[in-house]
């Protein structure tokens, strides 16, 4: 998350220095599949927790589950 921030106050410089549309696109491109990355990482390890500790109740423990995925798909 560090290595994003970082990115985002690199884009903000480039606006100030009013660098070309095309340059801070693509750096802002990468700060989304940044992002991507990190909420699939967060996803994941959510996922894992659940199935690794499931629920005594098996309809949550599913909810859990699909809220997860949906989580991962949602675009």
């Amino acid at each position: 998350m560090k290595r994003t921030e970082g990115q985002l106050r690199g884009i903000q410089k480039m606006i100030e220095e009013e660098k070309t549309c095309v340059d801070v696109i693509t750096q802002l491109s990468a700060v989304r599949s940044s992002v991507d990355r990190i909420m699939g990482i967060i996803v994941a390890e959510n996922l894992k927790q659940c199935l690794e500790n499931p629920e005594v109740d098996q309809a949550t423990q599913t909810e859990k589950i699909e809220q997860a995925i949906q989580l991962i798909v949602k675009k």
